[in-house]
């Protein structure tokens, strides 16, 4: 790969798998994903085979993690990946972008607006995205990025930070007038991500404190007083809900129980933000994330006997939804590799080539493209969740999380690792 103003990116040398390992897989994963461009603005979820799923609705959080990966992709020096970052900032600053109320719908459906299958409804989880797509393609140089990360921070701000709580609100209806009860730790979480990746983007240091309000809440609080089992669903109180979903265990943005995937992706995140704040971060940071990363492994990897994470566990740590699903597993990689760097402890980087090595065996698709996204327990290709492949976003990360430093977040990372030196 070369940098974007030309000759090699050099980036630093993982554990195994290497640097160039991981750098072919980045580029297979982002070929795959370039046949998601949708002729209408935005980017079509991808059937198995990578074709585009046109009768299918763009969603918001869709356009926004492929205008993420193609930002990192040209940050990387791929050719085209500018070009294609470019189409999610439009689709992102036009189509799916509410002109009348500001803040982007869920997902637009093939005739529109009034398209049944469209949902306009304003999420946090889908903005949060949108910022974090914004700040990438802004650290990439892309045209209109600036002003959409501005649009897109100052959303977030007015609409769905709560200084109060400390937390963002979930779901407001396309007017903002009426606020859904239900509050949520997955769209907190990923709004973690987009807060720092702003904050190092920008210069505006109160999303990174945003970000560390986040985390003490949820991983310091609601976490560790439930040993680490962590609760992901709330009413409006912030009061858990411990049946919330108990009919429908394998949801695939609020599942029943404990997800496995989210304890590693906190562990990960708390690294990320403690590497950020330097000698003044809390020492609980690095505490509690090996706390997270050991309960995902202890009551995760192997829980049902079976290779592999199983999706999500009760509040006693037995398994629920045993499904084995792609982003759990990058997930791991990338905790394991992030608490490698954070440590030093060689027991993490056991773990991540262990890790690495059940991927390729039965996640990572050489003949069709991309990775398989749902494997039932005993590792065979399954549906209940999740169909197709539309998502490259967690893959991406799994390959450049262990090339990167835990700061700043891969944007900035990028960028600067390809800036030119000053002369001498």
């Amino acid at each position: 790969m070369s940098a974007p103003g030309g000759g090699p990116l050099r980036l630093p040398q993982p554990p195994v798998p290497d640097a160039e390992r991981l750098r072919g897989e980045v580029d297979r994963l982002l070929g795959f994903a370039a046949g998601a461009v949708h002729p209408d603005g935005g980017f079509a979820l991808l059937d198995d085979e990578g074709r585009p799923q046109l009768d299918q609705p763009v969603h918001a959080y869709v356009t926004a993690r492929m205008t993420h990966v193609f930002s990192l992709g040209h940050l990387l020096g791929r050719p085209g990946d500018g070009a294609l970052a470019d189409a999610g900032v439009a689709a992102l600053s036009g189509r799916l972008r509410d002109g009348e109320h500001g803040g982007w719908f869920g997902a637009l459906g093939p005739t529109g607006l009034e398209d049944p299958a469209s949902d306009l409804t304003k999420g946090a989880y889908a903005h949060a995205f949108v910022v974090l797509a914004a700040a990438s393609a802004t650290a990439a140089g892309r045209p209109g990025a600036p002003e959409l990360l501005d649009d897109a921070l100052g959303v977030l701000e007015r609409r769905f930070w709560r200084e109060d709580d400390g937390m963002l609100v979930e779901e407001w209806d396309r007017a903002f007038s009426a606020l859904d009860p239900y509050r949520g730790v997955n769209a907190n979480m990923h709004g973690v991500e987009a807060m720092l990746t702003a904050a190092d983007v920008t210069g505006r240091e109160q999303w990174r404190a945003r970000a560390l309000r986040i985390a003490e809440r949820v991983v310091h609080g609601f976490a560790r007083e439930a040993g680490w089992r962590l609760p992901e669903h709330f009413d409006a109180g912030w009061n858990p809900l411990p049946d919330y979903n108990s009919d429908d265990r394998a949801h695939p943005f609020r599942p029943y129980g404990v997800t496995t995937g989210h304890l590693l992706e906190w562990s990960r995140l708390c690294l990320h933000l403690r590497a950020s704040l330097g000698a003044g971060a809390p020492v609980w940071l690095l505490d509690d994330a090996v706390a997270l990363f050991d309960t995902a492994v202890r009551e995760g990897w192997r829980a049902d006997g079976h290779e592999g994470f199983v999706y999500t566990t009760d509040f006693d740590g037995a398994p629920v939804v045993t499904a084995r699903m792609h982003w759990v597993v990058t997930e791991g990689i990338a905790a394991a590799a992030a608490m490698y760097a954070a440590t030093g402890e060689p027991a993490y980087a056991d773990r991540y080539e262990e890790w690495w090595d059940h991927a390729e065996r039965l996640f990572v698709d050489r003949e069709k493209g991309s990775w398989r996204h749902e494997l039932d327990a005993r590792g065979r290709p399954a549906t209940g969740t999740w169909s197709g492949k539309p998502d490259v976003y967690h893959a991406v990360q799994a390959c450049l999380v262990p090339q990167l430093p835990l700061t700043p977040m891969l944007p900035a990372a990028l960028r600067d690792a390809s800036a030119p030196s000053p002369p001498a």
